[in-house]
């Protein structure tokens, strides 16, 4: 097994020592979404509009944008499409509007009397409206978001989305998962009879949140503070003290004061241009909370450790074991059988797949020293995983080839942008090129043994 290669540099005991208060406060909460501001807005990380990938839509929510088409010959039929979709805009969790209020009252609990201070006094004023009660669910937004989607996906693959095709929809347990999956059925409107029947909602855990049945990633890294260690050194070290010590002054307070709550006051920096607490951070402050929820997208989601995206080849064969099928019903000359599948997750479900597949890897792995170089990385989860993210498989069927292997082509969207293959690094490929290119993943992993725990009594780092 592989030890961390940021092991020499970041070890368990200081990591542990730094174990942050409340870790899902890091992430960036973007529920309101008029027009943000130019300088923030493309920095928020996980918790992005959707329409900072595709700003087109910002114009017209409908468009397809430009380069709608591919490479495919026109004799080529789509046979198949598999779209994973992370869910719409959420509301952020009970314990992060727990944090805000806490944090809020410290605020209007400055004496009277005490120095004037603009920045205090105006997040003083400003209507704390979150309630517990909210605690992840999706926004009016998110709903907005899915059935835009559904929408444009069905203007783009018309053929698929035709009256009487069936649609295979599954969801996460998670409310807003749920709630998604139902908007995006209502998106695709009354005109689509899929099968006679409204399309229920499948809750299938073990694909869309298979990070939560792999024993190994749970107690190695998501249960491991010594994993996240490149994240807590990042908190510690000088980019995040001159954020920290400038928001501090800013609201007159000591920089202590600040640093059980840190985190979620962070992460208000980015909320929104109409929030007050945006008047509190620069470009340069957004781009380093911005880093800080990259690292841990990065140990915790994505290449920093193998277990990450190893753990999502549950999905990944599901997917292809699909596509086989697909093929084998055309070769047969029967009706495929599952034309549409759908189904609906989280980032955490998108990005160690992404990362299976070996897309958004940077030379250099992100670690807590070296911010700077990595101003051009290729690993932003913003960009990547937004909400309403989505990966699509389209599966075509072709005529008149010259060679029996070029009869069925494939092509990959993110978010809606076709991706180059790595293999040929063109956005469409043969079938048996592409299954040939992931056979070592196709054939050789093996959930239940990934995700298995180590017998012997050796420590997290090592293991990892």
């Amino acid at each position: 097994k592989r030890r961390p290669r940021s092991a020499s540099s970041c070890g368990s005991r200081a990591a542990a020592a730094m174990a942050p208060h409340g870790e899902a406060a890091l992430l960036v909460l973007l529920l309101v979404l008029p027009p943000a501001s130019a300088g923030l807005s493309g920095y928020f990380g996980t918790k992005s509009r959707y329409e900072e990938v595709n700003p087109h839509l910002v114009r017209d929510p409908l468009s397809l944008g430009p380069g709608k088409g591919g490479s495919l010959p026109a004799s080529c039929a789509p046979l198949q499409l598999r779209a994973v979709l992370r869910h719409g805009t959420r509301y952020p969790t009970a314990g992060q509007v727990r944090r805000l209020g806490e944090l809020h009252a410290r605020l209007l609990r400055r004496p009277a009397g005490t120095a004037a201070c603009p920045a205090a006094a105006a997040l003083a004023a400003w209507p704390m409206w979150y309630e517990e009660s909210l605690d992840g669910r999706l926004a009016p937004q998110g709903r907005r978001d899915m059935e835009l989607l559904a929408r444009r996906m069905a203007a783009r693959f018309p053929a698929l989305f035709a009256a009487r095709r069936r649609l295979a929809l599954a969801s996460s347990s998670k409310h807003r998962c749920l709630q998604s999956g139902a908007a995006f059925r209502r998106g695709l409107g009354p005109t689509l009879d899929f099968g006679g029947d409204e399309v229920e909602v499948e809750v299938n855990d073990s694909l869309m949140r298979f990070f939560d049945h792999c024993a190994k990633f749970v107690a190695l890294v998501e249960e491991n503070d010594a994993a996240m260690c490149q994240v807590n050194a990042f908190k510690e070290g000088p980019e995040m003290k001159k954020v920290l010590e400038k928001v501090a002054s800013a609201l007159c307070l000591p920089v202590e004061e600040l640093n059980a709550g840190k985190e979620f006051l962070l992460q208000l920096a980015i909320k929104n241009v109409t929030s007050p607490w945006c008047s509190l951070f620069s470009e340069e402050d957004a781009k380093v909370l911005e880093y800080l929820n990259d690292l841990k997208q990065y140990w915790k989601r994505g290449y920093g450790y193998d277990i990450n995206s190893r753990s999502s080849c549950i999905l990944f064969q599901d997917i292809f074991q699909h596509l086989d099928k697909a093929v084998e019903e055309s070769k047969s000359s029967k009706p495929i059988s599952s034309p549409l599948i759908v189904q609906v997750g989280h980032a955490e479900t998108l990005q160690p797949l992404l990362a299976l597949m070996g897309y958004f890897k940077d030379d250099e792995p992100l670690l807590a020293n070296n911010y700077a170089r990595h101003a051009q990385r290729k690993f932003r989860s913003g960009r990547i995983v937004p909400y309403a993210a989505n990966l699509v498989f389209v599966l075509y069927h072709c005529d008149h080839v010259n060679a029996s292997q070029e009869e069925y082509q494939v092509q990959l969207l993110l978010n809606e942008k076709l991706l180059s293959f790595h293999h040929s690094n063109e956005t469409t490929s043969t079938y048996a090129d592409l299954k040939d290119y992931y056979k070592d993943i196709l054939e050789n992993c093996h959930f239940k043994e990934e995700c298995e725990l180590p017998k012997v009594n050796v420590t997290a780092v090592d293991e990892l």
